[in-house]
């Protein structure tokens, strides 16, 4: 597996080695032994699946807080994504960054972003499942979002806003804070 760090600290790529023949391909989508000597230690507890009906489907901008914060690796199993992580960490100086990866079943890419990031996708192509492994169990009551056009963050997404599709709580989302008042 080939590990790339990203312009922010903490967030890391991961391009695995695939082999092709005629009968199609093989690759290693996870390792803990090569995860841990490249990324950090982790101990994921809990596996995710999304699907996305159509393009233009935004799902944005999630987190957990507090003792509820998830690291989450990422992959695309079917279709593609504009993968986004922000960063939340109010002691960061890269607080309210952000970072962006196209995921896709082609590319066999993933994303793992660690604890103290807001996450996103955009669903890029119709048919799409999402998947991520999470190191800590899902708490509703711990939950928070961003607005996924909130101007202070700036993000690319590179779509319409005419063409987003949302979910009502994510149309309904407040917006990032500009102090580190957060977590």
């Amino acid at each position: 597996m080939n590990f790339i760090k990203t312009a922010i600290e903490g967030p890391v790529i991961i391009e695995p080695k695939v082999f092709y023949d005629h009968r199609g391909y093989f690759f290693e989508s996870f390792s803990l032994r090569e995860f841990e000597a490249n990324v950090q230690k982790i101990n994921f507890v809990q596996d995710n699946e999304s699907f996305s009906a159509e393009r233009g489907v935004i799902r944005a901008l999630h987190f957990q807080k507090g003792e509820a914060a998830q690291a989450k690796l990422i992959r695309v199993v079917q279709g593609r994504v504009l993968d986004v992580a922000v960063d939340i960490r109010p002691e960061s100086p890269t607080y309210g960054k952000y970072v962006s990866v196209e995921l896709s079943a082609e590319n066999k890419r993933m994303f793992f972003i660690p604890r103290g990031f807001a996450h996103g996708y955009l669903v890029l192509e119709d048919n799409t499942i999402f998947q991520y492994k999470c190191d800590n169990y899902y708490a509703p009551e711990m939950e928070g979002t961003y607005r996924w056009n909130d101007p202070v963050l700036a993000i690319d997404w590179g779509i319409d806003p005419k063409e987003v599709i949302l979910s009502a709580r994510d149309a309904e989302a407040p917006a990032f804070p500009s102090s580190a008042d957060i977590l």
